[in-house]
Order: structure tokens, then C-alpha cells, then sequence
């Protein structure tokens, strides 16, 4: 045992798993499919057709994405599970026991799980990992998305128009804010140092990209950065130490291994993993695994996650949020149907959190050639109409949760929000605090 573990009883508990380091063999979960979804009297194989998915997701996503949506993952537990509580029906910090996250910010996830600022881009992200150039991505860049933004027409009927209380939360930036408890992560992450606070941040070891280094800065929720360039499988180093991009090289780590080390990160400032819950995922033609801990507050996750990349000589990176989460009391909140009808109050200013399921599957176009113009569009004749297309959207089910509202001063509040879900599978995401409790005014 190390000290992290001695910390951690779960994690002394996986250490002890005769199952740790085991990994589903190739096809397992297509084998699991199969026999799920065919008649238990015909032959496994040929009654119900299984997609390769290794192929789909190739043929689907771009190889940046699930780097850049990283957050988005669900945790896959193999043959020889060691998901604690996950079949007995108890409390279990991995993933599926909390409701997804709601967010207020704008920009939606193609994947519906992550919404708002928890993902980001991960240090391994390489050089030659650009995003998509000139084709159908680029070039639907100068019209309106066709979907989810701009101008909407909502409809709904059913909602309920009871009003009440819900809790609210904070991040308590300042208790975290410290020397010591910045130091104790750099060494759980292996940084040599002191924290130091230096030009509006708390930092650790060198910043010229020589060693590790781990930036904390003095945000509403303390967010912290790490970074190891000697490790980077994505770094490779050709003539006069100049560094450009290569084909990373390595074995995958397990995700309890990824999983483990996310969970003493958070033990090392004196965090309890138990109010955490964790997420991993690896991707065609990786190297690295990802690990997610996503804060969990009256059975929902929060919009700010921990993340981190594992590679098989140790964490490459990893980013979060140090600031505890404490309570602010209860507050006013309007009824479902008063918060449906903010969606089309422009001082709400709805936005879409989750893309509908069509638009899910728009991606898997942008894989065709583009073909470069030959000329410009048509010169439009007189009289002809002027195009405004509306989005009729029918709101289906409303769910009251919490989300992160950024607040003037830098300060991060966990407020009561509605995520209104439309027939085709979107939803969107307005605050649910009475007006009575939002202060309008600008400076």
C-alpha cells in the first residue's frame, strides 16, 4: 500500500481485486450485445446483426474529439467488474448512480452528457491534431446552425405550475486558496516545490515546458492545471531538440488505473472521494486513458469536473476545480411552466445544452470530400424573399437540477436550473431562481 491508498479504503479495496489489470477481450461487448437483443431459441450469431463499432466510431468521429469531449464519457465496467455497489443496488461513486449534469453556459455537446466548461482539452492534444480545415465543418461556419440557435418557436403543454424552494451552493475559492494545500497536490502529481503565488497564480515547478508544472489560478473555483512534457506520448524530439508531432507509442493504462489515480489526487487535498463520481474512457489508436470525477450534489453531477490523462509512465495531465462546495440555502424557484416560458424571454436567453438526436448523427457527413466552389452564389432577383427560419421546438419534460452561474466578481454560485427536454431528444437549460432573487442590473 501507498499513502494514498492507506487514505482511501475503496482504493485499498480495488487494490486487492484479483480483477485489477483485467481487460474485456476483443469483441466483448459486441458478444454481450448479440446475446442481449436475440431470441435466446436462434443462433447468437445470426439473429440479431451487430455493428462494428470499432469501425463506426472511426468512420463517425475525427480523432481530436473525444480529446476535446473528454468529460462526455461513461465509465465501462469489464466482465470482471469492480464497480463497487453497481450490482447490489447500493451507493456507487462510479458512473450511473447521479443525473447528468445541467448547464447554463452556451455551446452544446454532440454526445448529450457534458454540457458547459468541464471538458478541456487535454495536454496530449497534438500538434498535428488540428481541427477540421476547409470542407462542410469550415464552411457551415458562415451560416446559421440549422438546428438549436437563433430564432425558436416553443410549444408545450402539461408542465406544472407549482412554485417552491430548491438548495443552492457555492465554491469557497479562499478556503482552498493556500500554499499548503497546493503543495500537497504538486507532490501527489510528483512536482518538486513550494507553491509560490506569482502573477495571479499559484504555481509549481518550472514553466518553460522543461519538468512538470502545476498552475492554480485565483478563480471562483480555485481551477487547477497540471502538465508533464517529459511524458507526453505525443512529444517527440528529432535533431536540435526541436519537438514535433509523432506517432505516440505506449500501452494503455486499465481504467482502475486511471480511475485510482484520479481518486488520489483528490484524497491529497483532503477531498472525499465518496462525494465524487467517476467516469473513464480510451479511444481508437490511443495510448492514454482518460478519468473523470464529477462532484455530486443532491444526486446530480456538477457542470466542473476533474479530469485526468494516464499514461503508462504516469499522469501526463490533469485539470479541476480545488474549491470545496458549501451550501448557500435555500432559494425561491418559479414553477416549470413559468421557467418554460423564460426560454423565449430574451433576458434569459435560452440556449440549446444537449443536441437533438438527428443532429447527433451530422458529424458522420463532414467525412465526405469537400469540393471547392467555382463560383459565387446567385445574384437573388427582385422581389425575392428574404429567408428567417424558425425552429419549432415542442418542450416534453422538464427537470429541475443545478447548475454553475458565473457571477461578476469572478465567484462561482450553484444555482437551482430547468433542462427542458424537445421531442426530438435536445434540451434546454434556463436558471429556475424567482425573479425576485436575480439581480438585472448592468454596470
Amino acid at each position: 500500500m501507498n499513502d494514498d491508498n492507506e487514505l482511501d479504503p475503496v482504493a485499498r479495496l480495488r487494490a486487492a481485486d484479483p480483477a485489477v489489470g483485467v481487460e474485456p477481450h476483443p469483441g466483448f461487448a459486441d458478444e454481450v450485445i448479440a446475446r442481449a437483443t436475440s431470441d435466446s431459441t436462434a443462433d447468437p450469431v445470426t439473429a440479431a446483426p451487430v455493428a462494428d463499432l470499432a469501425s463506426e466510431r472511426a468512420r463517425r468521429r475525427p480523432r481530436w474529439l473525444p480529446i476535446a469531449a473528454v468529460a462526455a464519457s461513461i465509465a465501462i465496467i469489464g466482465a470482471a467488474g469492480y464497480g463497487l455497489g453497481a450490482s447490489t443496488g447500493g451507493a456507487t461513486n462510479l458512473a450511473g448512480g447521479a443525473a447528468a449534469p445541467i448547464s447554463l453556459q452556451t455551446g452544446a455537446n454532440q454526445e448529450g452528457a457534458v454540457q458547459g466548461g468541464a471538458a478541456v482539452p487535454s495536454a496530449g492534444f497534438g500538434a498535428d491534431q488540428k481541427m477540421a480545415g476547409p470542407g462542410p465543418v469550415a464552411d457551415s461556419m458562415m451560416m446559421p446552425y440549422p438546428y438549436g440557435f437563433g430564432r425558436n418557436d416553443f410549444t408545450s403543454s402539461g408542465l406544472a405550475t407549482t412554485e417552491g424552494t430548491a438548495l443552492a451552493y457555492t465554491y469557497d475559492a479562499r478556503a482552498a486558496s493556500n500554499a499548503e494545500t497546493v503543495t500537497a497536490l504538486a507532490a501527489a502529481l510528483g512536482v518538486d516545490g513550494t507553491a509560490e503565488l506569482k502573477d495571479g497564480s499559484w504555481i509549481v515547478g518550472p514553466q518553460d515546458g522543461t519538468a512538470p508544472y502545476l498552475s492554480v489560478s485565483l478563480d471562483g473555483t480555485l481551477g487547477f492545471s497540471y502538465s508533464n512534457p517529459l511524458i507526453n506520448p505525443w512529444n517527440c524530439v528529432e535533431g536540435a531538440d526541436v519537438a514535433v508531432p509523432c506517432e505516440p507509442t505506449g500501452e494503455i493504462p486499465s481504467e482502475a488505473a486511471a480511475i485510482d489515480a484520479l481518486r488520489s489526487l483528490i484524497v491529497s487535498v483532503g477531498r472525499d472521494p465518496g462525494s465524487f463520481e467517476f467516469t473513464s474512457e480510451t479511444w481508437e489508436g490511443a495510448v492514454t486513458r482518460m478519468a473523470q470525477a464529477w462532484p455530486v450534489v443532491d444526486g446530480q453531477r456538477i457542470d466542473q469536473a476533474w479530469s485526468l490523462e494516464l499514461t503508462d509512465a504516469g499522469v501526463s495531465s490533469a485539470y479541476g476545480t480545488l474549491a470545496p462546495i458549501v451550501g448557500l440555502g435555500e432559494y425561491a424557484v418559479v414553477s416549470e411552466q413559468e421557467g418554460f416560458e423564460r426560454l423565449s424571454d430574451p433576458r434569459f436567453g435560452a440556449q440549446m445544452t444537449i443536441m437533438p438526436l438527428a443532429m447527433r448523427e451530422q458529424p458522420a457527413a463532414t467525412t465526405e470530400e469537400w469540393v471547392p466552389p467555382t463560383e459565387p452564389p446567385a445574384t437573388p432577383t427582385e422581389g425575392s424573399s428574404i429567408s428567417w427560419p424558425v425552429n419549432d421546438v415542442e418542450i416534453v419534460s422538464a427537470r429541475l437540477g443545478l447548475a454553475s452561474q458565473w457571477q461578476p466578481d469572478g465567484s462561482v454560485l450553484i444555482v437551482p436550473a430547468y433542462e427542458f427536454t424537445d421531442a426530438d431528444g435536445g434540451a434546454w437549460s434556463v436558471i429556475a431562481v424567482a425573479d425576485s432573487m436575480l439581480d438585472f442590473e448592468t454596470d
